[in-house]
């Protein structure tokens, strides 16, 4: 298996679902993003947000649970000759954007679509990931996109 088929460059692959309840979403308001229209619906009512909604920080934060878990099954299943890919950190994402909001009781569906790599001359033996994450609710609306890049260390195998 080579890194390309591995990682299925330019193909949009679905990470999960996610329903979010209004419980949660002020109980991760209370810890990270203290804002009235994802704490209380009265006030989420009167906002310009029209009722309680998720922080685009949760939302986020949800599909990075959703792609951690994946790259964990894809290297317990890893088929290529040598070692699994290891996944290691970020060097930050760009054009991070919340489109539309996340209301209280929406199901939202994650994706990723791994976009190219290159090695990295300065770390033999590992390349750098360019991905697209996305999130879409029920209806199709894009709800986030941002693009990032993430280290993978590959061992000898050419990128």
């Amino acid at each position: 298996m080579s890194l390309n088929e591995f990682f299925s460059i330019g193909v949009s692959r679905t990470l999960g679902a996610h329903t979010f309840q209004a419980q949660e979403i002020k109980a991760f308001a209370a810890k990270f993003d203290p804002q009235p229209f994802h704490m209380d619906e009265e006030a989420a009512r009167n906002s310009v947000l029209g009722g309680l909604c998720a922080s685009g920080w949760h939302t986020a934060s949800m599909w990075m649970r959703f792609n951690a878990l994946d790259r964990e099954a894809a290297v317990a299943n890893w088929k290529g000759e040598g070692p699994a890919p290891e996944f290691g950190p970020s060097p930050g994402l760009r054009d991070l954007k919340w489109l539309r909001p996340v209301y209280a009781g929406q199901t939202i569906t994650f994706s990723r679509t791994d976009l190219g790599h290159r090695p990295l001359a300065s770390r033999p033996g590992w390349i750098l990931l360019d991905v697209r994450g996305e999130a879409f609710d029920d209806k199709g609306g894009k709800v986030l996109e941002f693009e990032n890049a993430l280290l993978v260390k590959v061992g000898n195998e050419p990128a």
